[in-house]
């Protein structure tokens, strides 16, 4: 498990994140064990607090679940999974408008060099062996 840390969020919320985006992409699936809080300290080399301070907050998402001394796993809930995807999408999207808005480049003419960019995307992905899904 390896994360890019940035100086601009809090270091538990890009934990949080990390974990939405292994969701979203199917690297973990709904009721997978993840590593204890301490493992996943030592693995991203964070602080134990840190690491805790995430799994509070993805247990208040209901995006994990701990009971009692049983080790947390991923959800099961389909709706808390299917709104993980939902909520990765409009944040990508919400930061390409806000970056482009200055712009002020017509629709029509965004949207032909959005698609254009995702098609390469995908295609170069599939080139590599990996799944853009």
């Amino acid at each position: 498990m390896e994360v890019k840390f940035n100086n601009r969020d809090p270091v538990y919320m890009q934990v949080v994140r990390h974990f939405k985006e292994q969701i979203a992409t199917g690297h973990l699936a709904q009721g997978q064990v993840i590593p204890s809080r301490r493992e996943l300290a030592g693995t991203l080399q964070i602080n134990p607090n840190t690491a805790q301070k995430a799994y509070k907050e993805m247990e208040e998402q209901g995006l994990i679940v701990t009971e009692g001394n049983s080790p947390s796993r991923i959800t099961s809930d389909e709706r808390t999974l299917q709104s993980i995807r939902g909520e990765l999408i409009a944040d990508a999207v919400d930061a390409f408008v806000a970056s482009v808005a200055k712009i002020q480049v017509p629709v029509d003419e965004l949207l032909a060099i959005v698609k254009l960019r995702i098609e390469d995307s995908y295609a170069k992905h599939e080139a590599e062996g990996t799944s853009h899904d």
